[in-house]
């Protein structure tokens, strides 16, 4: 399975429109997560022309973006359990106060893969069992306007394989 990763598109404060180039690197991607602050839900509908969607809030989305959208998606595909959240726990260490923005895990299965967006910045890392995967952002990578990056997940029941697509 190929999972196309995004986050942090900030349409329109970034740019006007989602880039083409971020429709044609998931092309053929079975779905799309969006790690969120997406802003304008128009973005969603153009992904969707590629594949389904699914979205967790951000948060600076304050627009009521539809059912797809949810504070966190918990997935299980290809034998890997998936969270789907804007703000990744691996931030707690550093910066506490983000803690109440993330559902607490109570109950919850552990993740193998965690999807978060917030920072701004690709990242592809392993920590205690954990993959921990931010795409970066297509639009405002590192906060500065431009081309940034969009990820491409596979799943293929073995190991995960991360790519992170610079546009």
């Amino acid at each position: 399975m190929r999972i196309g990763l995004v986050s942090d598109t900030h349409i329109p404060e970034a740019e006007n429109a989602l880039p083409q180039e971020v429709l044609q690197a998931f092309r053929g991607v079975d779905l799309i997560l969006h790690a969120g602050d997406i802003y304008d839900p128009h973005v969603l509908d153009e992904l969707e022309k590629v594949a389904p969607v699914l979205v967790a809030l951000g948060d600076d989305d304050y627009v009521r973006v539809g059912k797809r959208v949810k504070g966190r998606h918990i997935l299980e595909l290809e034998g890997q359990t998936l969270w789907l959240m804007h703000i990744s726990p691996r931030l707690y260490v550093t910066r506490p106060w983000l803690k109440p923005m993330v559902l607490e895990p109570a109950g919850d299965k552990s993740p193998d893969i965690i999807i978060s967006g917030h920072e701004h910045k690709a990242l592809v890392e392993s920590s205690e069992g954990i993959l921990y995967i931010n795409p970066g952002s297509p639009t405002l990578l590192n906060y500065k306007k431009g081309l940034g990056t969009v990820s491409i997940l596979e799943l293929n029941g073995g190991e995960p394989h991360v790519d992170i697509l610079q546009l």
